[in-house]
Formats: structure tokens, C-alpha cells, sequence
């Protein structure tokens, strides 16, 4: 289970019923955009600098247990998957390919491409959600992440400002490393 928090973010990971482990990385969507981007879409070097951090805070799990599924059910998530054109629904799975290939839309914004061209928000936030979710499911070899959604929840909105990084944190039901 990968929960994105605005200052920190939460790994529980495993093959069974309960998770194996619990990990916290020092990376949250709001924390990333207001050490790595200055406006609300980031500059290339601004990108390229958060790539960096984050893949290095990313790597320090080595050890995640084998067999392990990327699950999450948060809301950024979920609007990220609706982005990359997963249909919507109680489990919407995005691939690895999909999220890349938002993120290349992301890249095309960063260069000067008018964000409503590619149908995204103009936010720090998402662009800091969806790099901690890219470099997540390269660097721990995720193909895909399966988002689950609540029933009842009526999030309609995919492109909207608000809401990127500002869910609770969960209750970690494992100690957290």
C-alpha cells in the first residue's frame, strides 16, 4: 500500500493478508513542491534537481519483501490515473507505461506546452505526485498500481488544483522503519 502524504509518505508492503512491513519515506507531494519547485508548474532544472532527491529517498528501500503489489487509495492517485486515461471505477489500474506517458505530458508542460493542451493541472502538487509516484514504480519495479476507490466516493474531478497532497495520514498497521 503506497500512501502519498503532503509532508511524508507511507509504504506497507507484503504478500499476504498483513503487511510484511511498514516504511516512511521523507517525501510528501506538498514537502517536494516547496523544496524543489518555485511557480506552479516546476522549471526542467527544477524537475531534474527533484528527480534526483527523490530517487534517492526512493532507493533506500531496498528491501521490500518479493511478491509485493503496489495498491493505494488515494485520492491524487486516483485523479493521476484518471489523467493517464484509466477508465474510472472501484479498481482503476494504472500501468507503468500510462504513468510515463503522463509524465511526458507533464515534460511537454515543463518545456512550455500550455497545460490545458494536455488536459492538466497547473500544480506543484501534482507534478510533485506524479514524480514520487514515477520514481517509486521504476526504482521498486512496479508495473502497475492498482487504485482503489471507496464506494460511494464521488470524486469527480481529475484536473482540479486543490486536494494534491492534502489527504490525512493514514494508521500504519505495522511498525513503521
Amino acid at each position: 500500500m503506497l500512501h502519498l502524504g503532503a509532508e511524508d509518505s507511507t509504504v506497507l508492503a507484503g504478500s499476504g493478508r498483513e503487511p510484511a512491513g511498514a516504511w516512511r519515506l521523507a517525501l510528501g507531494t506538498r514537502k517536494t513542491a516547496r523544496e524543489f519547485f518555485r511557480a506552479a508548474l516546476p522549471s526542467a532544472l527544477e524537475m531534474e534537481t527533484a528527480i534526483a532527491a527523490v530517487e534517492d529517498e526512493v532507493l533506500r528501500l531496498a528491501d521490500l519483501p518479493a511478491g509485493s503489489r503496489l495498491v493505494t487509495g488515494d485520492t491524487a492517485m486516483r485523479r493521476i490515473a484518471a489523467l493517464a486515461g484509466v477508465p474510472r471505477g472501484e479498481r482503476m489500474v494504472l500501468s507503468l507505461d500510462a504513468m510515463e506517458a503522463l509524465f511526458q505530458r507533464l515534460a511537454a508542460v515543463i518545456e512550455g506546452r500550455p497545460a490545458a493542451h494536455e488536459n492538466l493541472p497547473a500544480s506543484a502538487g501534482f507534478a510533485a505526485a506524479l514524480l514520487i509516484l514515477r520514481e517509486f514504480m521504476h526504482h521498486q519495479r512496479f508495473a502497475t498500481i492498482t487504485v482503489l476507490v471507496a464506494a460511494g466516493d464521488d470524486d469527480q474531478s481529475a484536473s482540479g488544483g486543490a486536494g494534491w497532497g492534502d489527504s490525512p495520514e493514514p494508521a500504519p498497521s505495522a511498525p513503521i522503519r
